[in-house]
C-alpha cells in the first residue's frame, strides 16, 4: 500500500535521491544536502506547532511503500509566500497600440516583473519515482495536498498557487532563460536556479531583473513559442490541477517560462469535495482517500470503503497504515 505522511528528519538519505532523480529545473529541490535536511527540519516544526494563520510554513510529505518503507516521492505546502521573501513572477498583459496618423491598431503583449500573489498558499515539490508510476501514485501525493489544508483552512492563504516546470532540455538549457533571462542574470539556468531556492529574501531577482516592460513580439520564437508551456513531464500535474479548479492567467516563471495556476482556497475540489467521517470497522469497493484529518502524525492513504450515512468502513490494513481506529475520525474524499 502507498501512504503519504509528514516528512521527518530522518528521511534526508531519501530526500537527496529524489532530488537527484528530479533533475534539471526542479526549483524547490535544486538544493544541497544541508539545504534539504533544514527542509526537513523546518516541516517537521511546522507540523508539529498550533499556527491558527499563515506563518510562513512548509509542510513537507513524503509518499512510501508501507511494505517496504521505501520513499518514493514527496510533495509540499506552504501556507504563505511573498511575505519576507518576495514571490516573485512575470505578469503578461496587453497594451493596445494605435495611431491615426498611420492607420494602424493593434495589441502586443509585455512581460511585468510583479510580486502579485502575497499571502497565498502554494502547494508544489510533487515529485513520484518512476517505480511507483501507474499506480495512483501522482494523484494521491496531489490530492493530500488539499485535503491537508481542508484539516484546517484558518492556516492557509485565500488563494492556492502552483508553479509548473516550463519547457528545459536534458542537457540543462531553456528556451526562455536563455533569450530572455540569462542576459540579465549573466549566469547558467542551474545557478539561477539554485540561488532562486535557497536565496533568504531574493534580493538578486530585483537587482538584475529589468525594471522596465519586456515586449514579447520582439523575443525570438523559440522564447515565444515556450511562454506558459509545461514541461513534458509536468502535464499529468498540468492535467490534475486543472481537475481541482485551478486556472493559468498569464503569470508565468522568470528562469523557464512555465505556467503559475492558482484557485480559491476553499474551492479546491478535492478539499471541497471531502468529509469527516467516523471510523468503522469493515471496507469496501469505493474507491476512496483518507487522511487522519491532523497536523500532528497526518497520514494519507488511497483505499476502498464502505460509506454509511457519517461512518467510513475501513479494513484493517487501511486503519494500521493511517493509524486510526474504529470510532476516530477521518477526512475522505470518494469518487462517488
Amino acid at each position: 500500500m502507498l501512504r503519504v505522511r509528514a516528512a521527518r528528519r530522518n528521511d534526508i538519505d531519501a530526500f537527496v535521491k529524489l532530488a537527484e532523480a528530479a533533475g534539471t529545473g526542479f526549483t524547490s529541490l535544486a538544493l544541497s544536502r544541508d539545504e534539504l535536511a533544514a527542509k526537513l527540519e523546518r516541516s517537521e516544526a511546522a507540523f508539529a506547532s498550533t499556527a491558527g494563520r499563515p506563518q510562513e510554513l512548509a509542510y513537507l510529505m513524503m509518499l512510501e511503500d508501507t511494505e517496504t518503507g521505501e520513499v518514493a516521492g514527496c510533495s509540499a505546502v506552504k501556507d504563505a509566500v511573498g511575505l519576507s521573501k518576495p514571490y516573485y513572477d512575470f505578469k503578461i498583459v496587453t497594451l493596445a497600440q494605435s495611431s491615426k496618423e498611420a492607420e494602424r491598431r493593434f495589441d502586443m503583449d509585455v512581460m511585468l516583473l510583479v510580486n502579485d500573489f502575497a499571502g497565498c498558499s502554494e502547494v508544489g515539490t510533487l515529485f513520484v519515482g518512476e517505480q511507483v508510476r501507474g499506480r495512483g501514485a501522482g494523484r494521491l501525493v496531489a490530492q493530500t495536498r488539499y485535503l491537508l489544508i481542508a484539516a484546517d483552512y484558518d492556516r492557509f492563504g485565500p488563494h492556492v498557487l502552483a508553479e509548473l516546470r516550463g519547457v528545459v532540455s536534458e542537457d540543462g538549457s531553456s528556451p526562455f532563460f536563455d533569450n530572455v533571462t540569462r542576459p540579465f542574470f549573466r549566469m547558467s539556468f542551474d545557478e539561477a536556479d539554485r540561488m532562486s531556492a535557497a536565496a533568504v529574501d531574493n534580493q538578486f531577482i530585483l537587482d538584475l531583473m529589468p525594471k522596465h516592460p519586456i515586449y514579447v513580439d520582439v523575443l525570438p520564437e523559440a522564447a515565444r513559442a515556450v511562454i506558459g508551456a509545461t514541461h513534458e513531464q509536468g502535464k499529468g500535474a498540468r492535467a490534475l490541477l486543472e481537475w481541482e479548479g485551478f486556472t493559468y492567467n498569464r503569470y508565468i516563471d522568470i528562469f523557464d517560462g512555465g505556467p503559475l495556476m492558482s484557485v480559491p482556497t476553499r474551492q479546491a475540489r478535492t478539499g471541497r469535495e471531502s468529509r469527516l467521517m467516523t471510523v468503522a470497522a469493515g471496507g469496501g469497493e469505493i474507491d476512496a482517500i483518507v487522511t487522519t484529518d491532523r497536523f500532528d502524525d497526518f497520514r494519507s492513504i488511497r483505499t476502498t470503503v464502505s460509506l454509511d450515512g457519517q461512518s467510513v468502513g475501513l479494513s484493517e490494513d487501511a486503519q494500521r497504515a493511517l493509524n486510526l481506529a474504529s470510532g476516530d475520525s477521518a477526512r475522505v474524499w470518494s469518487r462517488t
